[in-house]
């Protein structure tokens, strides 16, 4: 299952709680009777997994990160958004869990609420993880929250279409390249490529890696190398080499084009590598190229683990124990194994899953040159620019604007909207 993050929207909480929270906070959802210390008690832990009930591998691990600190974790699972939403009620009621395994970009939002502790007061260490993946949860120069994990998008190939028009696949390494593969493939009577240009959230995460490798930066939408990169999207419609379709695409219906074996690529991510080797014809995968060669800058997925506020600081010492557990070289590779779509934030983890899994470098390369969506100094105000982004890929891809006008809209309400 994808992993990746919708807009925070939080149903009205988030002002009330700027007003006070800072000094509200609670011992853990089961309050200051839940026990605290080695000695034993209940930690709380909440993770954006319904999928994985009690008695699952991942529930399983959790809990066995609880009987190496010396106490029982009293797991609760939400979806994605949900999470979000519950974890702002819970600090403004008092009864925020000891951890919090929230998607990334919200971490900025609980923070800016004042709920979480920073990973210097829990005293972790965080000087070995990749400084791309881990910026998603630093704030004002504060760490707030660690990454358990990475996922982000590549390219996904059909090698006998490729095969059928002449392409090796390792030469696609700039947007001319693909622009040759594509012509290619399409004089052979093959399909292109299939993207998701929805207009939600995953319409920005998908059109980001050409956004960034373009050069662009979020805070200037409607710039030459962000016109560029919208401009190469509407190009392979008007040319031929990607559907109409596209701009309804969900990533789970690019991902039912690919597997009908008639498109060449497929936008998509870390979490279909299995999906991928289970196809009726053989795949592979490249990273999706910068304009001008190398890899672009595709964004992060994956959540961060988090520690709220808690009245009883004597906690804090097991809670950081648990996330120790949770994050060692080995147990990240398990996190990768047991989710078949994750890659470890540290280069010592990644050199494990590697060694254990070869198949999967490329999605290491890909994470090595990922970048957060709240990075380009937006923090919060991230969902309100992913809101105009996606809306300008509608428009240019459904011809209603140019490129340019699109994105001229869409800077000025951008700027409208987080002035």
């Amino acid at each position: 299952m994808k992993r990746i993050s919708l807009p925070v929207r939080v149903l009205g909480v988030a002002g009330a709680l700027a007003l006070g929270l800072a000094s509200c906070s609670s011992g853990g959802a089961g309050g200051d009777e839940t026990g605290s210390g080695a000695g034993g008690g209940t930690y709380t832990w909440w993770d954006p997994y319904p999928q994985h009930e009690d008695g699952s591998e991942w529930a399983n691990r959790v809990q066995a990160c609880g009987d190496e600190a010396g106490v029982t974790i009293e797991r609760t699972a939400y979806d994605t958004t949900a999470l979000t939403n519950q974890a702002l009620l819970s600090a403004q009621e008092g009864t925020s869990p000891d951890i919090i395994l929230i998607d990334n970009p919200a971490v900025s939002t609980l923070a800016d609420t004042g709920m979480l502790s920073t990973m210097e007061e829990l005293g972790f260490d965080t000087e070995g993880i990749d400084a791309n993946l881990l910026a998603a949860g630093v704030v004002d120069g504060s760490t707030y929250g660690i990454p358990i994990g990475a996922n982000t998008l590549a390219l996904y190939y059909n090698k006998a279409i490729l095969d059928a028009a002449g392409v090796d696949p390792a030469t696609v390494t700039d947007w001319a390249s693909l622009e040759d593969a594509l012509a290619r493939v399409s004089a052979t009577g093959s399909k292109g490529i299939t993207f998701a240009g929805i207009g939600t959230e995953e319409g920005s995460f998908q059109f980001l890696p050409w956004f960034w490798g373009a050069g662009a930066d979020l805070r200037d939408l409607d710039s030459p190398e962000a016109v560029a990169a919208l401009t190469l999207w509407t190009s392979w419609l008007e040319q031929g080499y990607a559907q109409q379709s596209a701009i309804n695409n969900s990533q789970n219906t690019t991902w039912e084009e690919f597997l009908t074996g008639t498109f060449a690529f497929a936008e998509n991510g870390t979490w279909q590598v299995d999906s991928a080797a289970e196809a009726d014809f053989e795949t592979g995968y490249i990273q999706i190229p910068a304009q001008d060669g190398g890899g672009a800058p595709a964004p992060t997925g994956g959540e961060f683990i988090v520690a709220p506020v808690q009245t009883s600081t004597d906690r804090y010492e097991v809670t950081t124990q648990i996330v120790e557990c949770m994050t060692t070289p080995e147990g990240m590779v398990e996190t990768a194994e047991t989710f078949a779509y994750y890659v470890p934030p540290t280069q010592e983890g990644q050199a494990v899953l590697v060694e254990a899994h070869p198949e999967l470098e490329t999605w290491v390369e890909a994470v090595r040159a990922a970048k957060g969506r709240t990075s380009d100094d937006l923090g919060t105000d991230y969902p309100l620019v992913s809101e105009q982004l996606w809306t300008a890929v509608q428009q240019a891809l459904s011809g209603a604007a140019t490129p340019q006008e699109a994105l001229t809209d869409a800077q000025a309400a951008a700027e409208s909207a987080t002035s």
